[in-house]
């Protein structure tokens, strides 16, 4: 499902949301359903519906959604008289109004789409640009210190490719998804990279696997000729001793596995390319040197060590990466954070409290913080907070209170907390600003009181602190920040960001209690 929603986010103008929504919805504990789509989505604050249409207004459907297709997750793109359905494995389908509608069940996933889309720079400098200009700038400096002739710009360029498909061969293996990779290798149903790599399954030694081996051939190429060109000869010349090898690759993927990797394919031949360039170069056995051989033999003990050095890296932050997706699944579990949600006590007089409020007041979702202007875990507590009323306005409302003895004269933190309800009582619009100048911005105390002066501290400001004061006492909380959410304590054993996650828990568990208080009444 992954590469279907991150197309529709991309003809959606969600360009910014792919990595966000991969990592959520892989550590979703209802993967790999719709539901864990539409979760995803919603914790993203991306606005969908999941809906069941009457075939009969299809017409009125947008021109791109998923749908659910022969049972299967679809990408629809409709015109005014043909539809194109595309699969997970890239499959596209041209189908008529009438074909499409007597397979399709009626069920759409929509996605509002981003009316102001933020425009990347190369989608956020991409690592490949970065790898681009230093391999061109090596090429332009050996180009400044070497004699070039044509025959070795084309071994270098050959072996250029062949890096690039190398890359793509190990993240193949190691599972790294690449979107325009997949495009290639599914391109029909006899192709298939995954299956064809992967069968490669026996290792040279533990430290080195057949798919290892494209990579480290054509790195080794591109350094040898970088260090000087007439290296391009011996090149050529391994390419050629390389044949036995490459029709064995099409062989076992003819015979045994059934199924063509695009990429191997690929690999092979630039490599034929290589070899036959040589095999009919004109003294090309000739212009090989013992001094080739050793700059050669220098390229490749330098490419097996640095590879044998972070390979192990890679490996260990991919099994890193999946070990976290699975934990976060784990904690995504909303059965375990409703368990660890203790009940507060005194609900009735908590209930009482007055703080500063911001967000929807009728959302279901209702976020308590008790905070002190002088704690600076305070200031993430609140940042964190506001962020999601940020990003779900309609359905968080937040609370914030205060934990300060109002009998402390010596506090110097005291003042804010007064002037911040003052503020709150007699011009309710600046409170934002108030608030997020002391705990977003940090100003100081000295820039902060010049900023923000009141006349007087009211009777009420001053009891509600007292208030707040004796509740916290009351019921133990002699600490900050303290977060409660619907009348539970947070648990301590999670980030106040976190709380996107359960959101529609929370709803749907709230509709739940609705629906029985009704039953009972």
């Amino acid at each position: 499902m992954i590469k279907l929603v991150n197309k529709y986010l991309d003809l959606s103008n969600y360009l910014n949301a792919k990595k966000d929504f991969e990592d959520l919805f892989l550590s979703h504990p209802n993967y790999p359903s719709v539901f864990a789509v539409t979760d995803s989505l919603n914790t993203l604050a991306i606005e969908n519906i999941v809906i069941k249409v009457p075939k009969e207004q299809l017409h009125e459907l947008p021109n791109s959604f998923l749908a659910i297709f022969n049972q299967d997750l679809v990408l629809v793109n409709k015109t005014d008289e043909l539809i194109v359905v595309e699969t997970e494995k890239s499959k596209k389908s041209i189908l008529t109004t009438d074909d499409f509608s007597r397979d399709w069940n009626g069920v759409v996933l929509a996605i509002e789409p981003n009316e102001s889309p933020v425009v990347e720079s190369l989608k956020e400098n991409p690592k490949w640009l970065k790898y681009s200009i230093l391999i061109l700038a090596l090429i332009v400096l050996s180009s400044f210190y070497n004699d070039y002739k044509l025959s070795d710009y084309t071994f270098l360029i050959t072996s250029l490719f062949g890096l690039l498909i190398s890359v793509f061969i190990v993240q193949e293996k190691f599972g790294v998804n690449n979107q325009i990779v997949s495009k290639f290798c599914n391109i029909n149903p006899n192709t298939s990279c995954e299956s064809v790599i992967n069968s490669y399954n026996e290792e040279v030694n533990k430290w080195f696997s057949f798919s290892d081996l494209p990579l480290v051939f054509f790195v080794t190429g591109v350094l040898a000729i970088l260090i000087h060109p007439s290296n391009s000869g011996l090149v050529g010349f391994f390419s050629l001793l390389s044949f036995p090898v490459v029709l064995y690759s099409i062989w076992i993927q003819k015979n045994q596995i059934k199924k063509w990797c695009v990429l191997c394919l690929a690999v092979s031949f630039l490599m034929v390319i290589q070899g036959l360039g040589w095999l009919l170069k004109p003294g090309s056995f000739i212009s090989l040197t013992l001094i080739n051989f050793f700059q050669y033999l220098f390229s490749l003990i330098l490419v097996l060590s640095v590879w044998f050095a972070i390979k192990p890296v890679i490996e260990g932050k991919l099994t890193a990466e999946n070990s976290v997706k699975d934990l976060t699944k784990f904690r995504r579990n909303y059965v375990l954070f409703d368990f660890l949600s203790k009940e507060i006590n005194d609900l009735e007089a908590f209930d009482k409290l007055e703080g500063l409020h911001f967000g929807n007041s009728d959302a279901s979702v209702k976020l308590s913080i008790i905070i002190s202007p002088s704690c600076g875990h305070c200031h993430k507590a609140f940042e964190d907070s506001f962020e999601l009323i940020w990003k779900f306005p309609e359905k968080i409302f937040l609370n914030v209170l205060f934990n300060i003895n109002p009998e402390n004269s010596q506090n110097p933190y005291k003042v804010v907390v007064e002037r911040l309800l003052m503020i709150n009582e007699t011009n309710p619009e600046n409170t934002v600003e108030a608030i997020s100048d002391w705990h977003i911005k940090k100003m100081s105390l000295e820039a902060w009181q010049n900023k923000w002066s009141v006349n007087s501290v009211s009777m009420k400001v001053n009891l509600q602190i007292q208030q707040q004061y004796d509740w916290c006492s009351h019921n133990g909380f002699n600490y900050t920040p303290v977060k409660i959410v619907n009348n539970k304590l947070f648990p301590s054993e999670y980030e106040l960001k976190e709380l996107k996650y359960f959101i529609n828990d929370i709803l749907e568990n709230n509709e739940e209690l609705g629906e029985d208080a009704l039953m009972r009444a």
